[in-house]
């Protein structure tokens, strides 16, 4: 994990230049170098899930999320981000299968379009993620019934676009889309069966402050 949160790291590195070159070497015209953000998102997989050769639907739900940031300029940005749990449901055209519990966290580094003052900023970012999985459970009466399911870790990259609101000098709110990409290994009574391809894209809102 270390060496892909140093990879991350340095991404968000390498994006410095362009900042500097417009900013002039200011490293913050604003003064303000912490952001922290607080809102809901709908956590919904784009993937499926394969179990023995068979294809299983995945749905999502609303969660709580939660990032902060340390800006290096009034551009340049690295994120820490996560969110609650999100149930997801593990469903074939014969109805429910089983369900799991999904719950993502990463870190990244994000470019902010224009000046601190402006009263709409979008920005984007690029990072690493890992999508810890658990509460793993068949559903009664289907085909899985009474077989322990497994989900190992999911990570990769994570791309994000979205755009502040201004509101005031400290406060303002937030819209944004992440889309997560990776893949987890699902076993059936300790036998590798399948695969989760969950492949979320969280669309979120949120309200945040600066300082």
């Amino acid at each position: 994990m270390a060496r892909h949160l140093s990879l991350a790291l340095l991404g968000t590195l390498a994006l410095a230049p362009c900042a500097f070159a417009q900013d002039a070497g200011t490293s913050s015209a604003s003064g303000k170098h912490v952001a922290i953000v607080g809102g809901v998102a709908l956590n919904n997989p784009t993937g499926n899930a394969d179990i023995n050769g068979a294809r299983t639907n995945l749905d999502g739900e609303a969660v709580g999320t939660l990032g902060a940031s340390w800006f290096i300029n009034d551009n340049i940005a690295i994120e820490g981000w996560g969110a609650s749990k999100a149930g997801y449901r593990m469903t074939t055209a014969n109805g429910k299968v089983g369900s799991v519990d999904a719950q993502p966290y990463a870190l990244s580094g994000q470019y902010h379009f224009g000046s601190p003052d402006k009263t709409v900023r979008p920005f984007v970012g690029l990072g690493y993620y890992q999508m810890n999985y658990d509460n793993e459970s068949a559903q009664a009466g289907a085909a899985l019934a009474g077989q322990r399911i497994g989900v190992e870790t999911a990570q990769g990259p994570m791309a994000t676009v979205g755009a502040d609101l201004n509101l005031g000098e400290h406060w303002f709110a937030r819209g944004d889309v992440r889309y997560l990409h990776g893949n987890s290994d699902l076993s059936v009574n300790g036998v590798k069966a399948g695969e989760v391809k969950a492949n979320p894209v969280v669309v979120g809102v949120g309200i945040g402050t600066r300082w």
